[in-house]
C-alpha cells in the first residue's frame, strides 16, 4: 500500500502526510469523497463563522467610532457647572487656570437651557446653547466648520440664531425665517403663570453629522442667552482635551481640586447608557456568532468518525507496524486541524476584506436592492462604518483553532484505541 512505503521511507512524519492525505477525496471512492465533502462543509462552516464574526464586530466598531467622533465634534470633552448655583462666579479665573493645564486644549463659556421654538403651529423641543463665537471654536470641531459670515451674525443684542438642519427641515424654518423661543420660568399674571417668549431670526443653518443635535440644537450668543434666562453669568465651562480617553481621569482629578462647589462631567459620563448599550450588544453578538464557528468546528466530529470508521484497517496495519497508539491520535487530530486551520484563514482573509471594503459593498447592495439600510431619521449615522481590529480578530482567530482542535479529540482518542486483530477480522 501507498501508506505502508510512506510510513517507512519518508522524512517528513507520516503523522502530517496521512492526515493531509485523509483530509483529501482520493479518485474511485464514493465514500472518501462523501467524507472530503463533510471536511469542505465544515470548512466553509468556520470560514463564514470566522467572517461574520470579524465583519459584524468590525462594523461595530466603526458604528462605535463613527458616532463617538461626531459626538465629540458637538460636546465638550469635560464640562464644569455649579453645583448650587443657576450660573458659574468667577469663572474667569477659572478659565485662565484651565487653559494653563498641559491636557487643556481649550476652553469656552457657555449657557444652556431647554426650552420650546415655534413657528406658526409647529413647535418643537430644542436645546438652546448659548454660545462665544470667538471661543466655541476652542472646545468644538463643528463650529470650526461653520462660515466666518454665519459667525459674524451671532452678535450680542441682535438675538440671531442658527439652527440645527435637522430641526429646520422638522419646522419648515430656512434662513432669514423669524421663531419664537418659549422658555421656562415665566412670570405670574393673572391669567397664571406664562412663559417668557421671545422672537429670534434665524441666522443661517448647520450640519455636525449627528442626527440628535442636528435635530434638537439651537446656537445663540451667550449674552443674549443670559439676557432671555436672566442669568448673570455663564452656566458652565466647556474643555477640549489633547486626548479624549483621558475625559474620564482628568474630570475625577478636577472634580478632587475644584470641591462641592463644583460639579465635573466629561463625556463618557453624559453618554454612559449609551456606550454601556453598545458594549453589551457587541459581548452578545460575539457570544451568538461564535456559535456558528463552534457548530462549523463540531462538524468535524462526525467527520472524523466516518474518516476513523473507513480507515480501520489501515490504523491496524499501522499498529501491527509499530505506530503508537500517540501516533494514531495524532493523524486524525492533524486532520482535524488541518480543516480548521484551513477554514479559519479563509475565514480571516475574506472577513478582512469584506471588513475594509464594506463602504463600497453596502452601497453597491443598496442601490442593487434600492433600499437604505441605515435611515437616517433613526439612527446616528446613515452610512455603514467599518473598524477592524486586532483586539477582535486575534480572539477569534485563537477561539476559531481552540474549538477545531477540541472537536478532534474524542475521535482520535477512539481511533487509537482500535485493536488491531479486530479491524482486520473482516478484511
Amino acid at each position: 500500500m501507498g501508506f505502508i512505503h510512506m510510513f517507512k521511507i519518508s522524512t517528513i512524519p507520516y503523522e502530517c502526510r496521512l492526515g493531509w492525505r485523509y483530509t483529501r477525496a482520493r479518485r474511485g471512492s464514493r465514500k472518501n469523497t462523501f467524507i472530503s465533502f463533510i471536511s469542505g462543509v465544515s470548512m466553509f462552516g468556520i470560514a463564514l463563522g470566522v467572517a461574520a464574526l470579524i465583519i459584524v464586530l468590525s462594523v461595530m466598531n466603526g458604528f462605535q467610532k463613527e458616532v463617538r467622533d461626531r459626538m465629540l465634534s458637538v460636546i465638550s470633552h469635560v464640562e464644569i457647572m455649579a453645583s448650587q448655583e443657576a450660573t458659574l462666579e468667577d469663572w474667569q479665573a477659572l478659565q485662565s487656570s484651565l487653559e494653563s493645564n498641559p491636557m487643556v486644549v481649550g476652553t469656552a463659556p457657555y449657557v444652556t437651557q431647554q426650552a420650546l421654538l415655534v413657528k406658526g403651529e409647529m413647535m418643537k423641543g430644542a436645546l438652546i446653547r448659548g454660545i462665544d463665537p470667538d471661543q466655541e471654536g476652542k472646545v468644538a470641531e463643528f463650529a470650526t466648520q461653520l462660515p466666518v459670515e454665519m459667525k459674524a451674525q451671532l452678535r450680542p443684542g441682535r438675538f440671531g440664531v442658527i439652527l440645527g438642519e435637522e430641526l429646520a427641515y422638522a419646522m419648515n424654518v430656512h434662513a432669514g425665517d423669524a421663531v419664537v423661543i418659549l422658555s421656562p420660568g415665566g412670570q405670574f399674571s393673572p391669567a397664571g403663570m406664562l412663559p417668557r417668549m421671545k422672537q429670534l431670526r434665524v441666522m443661517g443653518l448647520f450640519k455636525s453629522g449627528h442626527y440628535e443635535f442636528d435635530a434638537s440644537l439651537v446656537l445663540l450668543n451667550i449674552e443674549d442667552a443670559k439676557t432671555l434666562f436672566r442669568l448673570d453669568g455663564p452656566t458652565g465651562l466647556r474643555l477640549k482635551l489633547h486626548k479624549p480617553q483621558e475625559a474620564r481621569y482628568f474630570s475625577q482629578v478636577l472634580q478632587a481640586e475644584l470641591g462641592s462647589a463644583y460639579a465635573v462631567s466629561d463625556w463618557t459620563m453624559q453618554n454612559k447608557t449609551w456606550f454601556a448599550a453598545v458594549q453589551v450588544e457587541k459581548r452578545m453578538m460575539f457570544i451568538i456568532l461564535a456559535l456558528i464557528v463552534a457548530v462549523a468546528a463540531f462538524n468535524l466530529v462526525s467527520t472524523l468518525v466516518m474518516t476513523v470508521t473507513d480507515k480501520l484497517a489501515d490504523i491496524a496495519i499501522m499498529r501491527t507496524l509499530g505506530a503508537s497508539p500517540f501516533s494514531i491520535m495524532l493523524i486524525f487530530m492533524l486532520q482535524g486541524s488541518l480543516v480548521g486551520i484551513i477554514g479559519t484563514f479563509l475565514g480571516l482573509v475574506g472577513g478582512t476584506l469584506v471588513a475594509l471594503n464594506i463602504d463600497v459593498i453596502v452601497p453597491f447592495i443598496e442601490n442593487l436592492l434600492g433600499a437604505h439600510f441605515l435611515p437616517k431619521d433613526i439612527y446616528f449615522i446613515s452610512s455603514m462604518p467599518s473598524d477592524p481590529q486586532a483586539g477582535d480578530i486575534v480572539p477569534i482567530v485563537i477561539i476559531s483553532l481552540c474549538m477545531s482542535l477540541l472537536a478532534t479529540l474524542y475521535p482520535s482518542w477512539r481511533a487509537s484505541r482500535v485493536n488491531p486483530a479486530e479491524a482486520l477480522r473482516y478484511e
